[in-house]
């Protein structure tokens, strides 16, 4: 099917993740190099750092720190990738703004990945990186970030905080973020075919990742399911137009509301799955400069 996607966002059109099992454990260790490519600069320093994540074990992170700090808080960046794939070079580089614009911390987990370390090693890695966030920070707000799959996880490490009776973040910025089981939306039904995400990939993604349905807790997995949705803090949410998982961000902001929780929600058009690598779309520096300034507001 045609849609009318923007100019900006043309390039993505033709760009569809290779979902096959058997290559997927070579694109990981392809994309994971591109930890290790990360540097310094002017601005931002870049420190690795290991995250205990228990028994004995530990997953690599990056800590983006700006030369000139501005803000006290710090931000937890949780990449998307249909719980599969490493990091892209725009999340990096996403990172890096966001430590520079806003003037604070971001702490950048290597989380473990589907379908090697199924649902819940994703939530059990971003949550202990919290934890070692919430160590360090003496007091200072936590916001927790993520797009797609990152969105799920930053949720989740909402849920959890607020389970195991911590301070729970204050806020989450939530791009083109998956819910969980919102039912059958337009959005869902519609958007089988669009580039970059659409309700097919879902299904590849979701089998990968959660491969025993008793394992975890529901709603760290599908946090619009989650019993009580009382406690999350403010939110950010942005939706792409043409993505399967429009819908399902939008009724996870009207819950919120109904919560009396306050929710910043931008519906863009034209937009699809991973608008974000565009980095050089107006629409796009228009976007981060609203995250940037939401990120301030929740600082303060």
């Amino acid at each position: 099917m045609e849609y009318k996607i923007h100019p900006d966002f043309k390039l993505l059109a033709a760009i569809h993740p290779p979902l096959n099992r058997k290559t997927i454990p070579m694109i990981q260790k392809a994309m994971g190099l591109l930890f290790f490519q990360q540097r310094s600069s002017r601005a931002v320093r870049v420190e690795r750092v290991r995250i205990p994540v228990g028994a004995g074990e530990s997953v690599r992170a990056l800590q983006y720190i700006p030369r000139e700090e501005k803000t006290a808080g710090e931000i937890l960046y949780c990449h998307g990738g249909g719980y599969t794939f490493p990091a892209a070079p725009y999340q990096y580089k996403l990172a890096r703004m966001y430590a520079e614009q806003v003037g604070c911390r971001v702490l950048f987990p290597d989380y473990r990945l589907a379908p090697g370390h199924p649902f819940p090693a994703a939530v059990d890695d971003c949550f202990a990186s919290y934890q070692w966030l919430l160590e360090r920070s003496e007091g200072t707000g936590i916001v927790v970030c993520g797009d797609s799959a990152g969105g799920t996880l930053s949720m989740a490490v909402c849920l959890r905080a607020i389970d195991e009776g911590l301070l729970a973040p204050c806020a989450q910025l939530l791009t083109y973020p998956a819910v969980g089981n919102a039912g059958e939306t337009e959005s869902l039904r519609r958007y089988t075919d669009t580039p970059m995400c659409n309700s097919r990939d879902m299904e590849l993604y979701g089998a990968w990742y959660v491969q025993d349905e008793t394992a975890g807790k529901l709603a760290y997995r599908s946090p619009i399911e989650a019993e009580s949705l009382t406690g999350i803090p403010r939110t950010y949410i942005e939706t792409a137009e043409f993505d399967a998982l429009r819908d399902g961000a939008i009724l996870y902001a009207e819950k919120l509301r109904v919560e009396g929780i306050e929710v910043e929600l931008h519906n863009t058009e034209g937009t699809v799955h991973g608008y974000d690598m565009m980095l050089k779309s107006g629409i796009v520096r228009d976007l981060i400069a609203k995250r940037v300034a939401f990120l301030k507001r929740a600082f303060q």
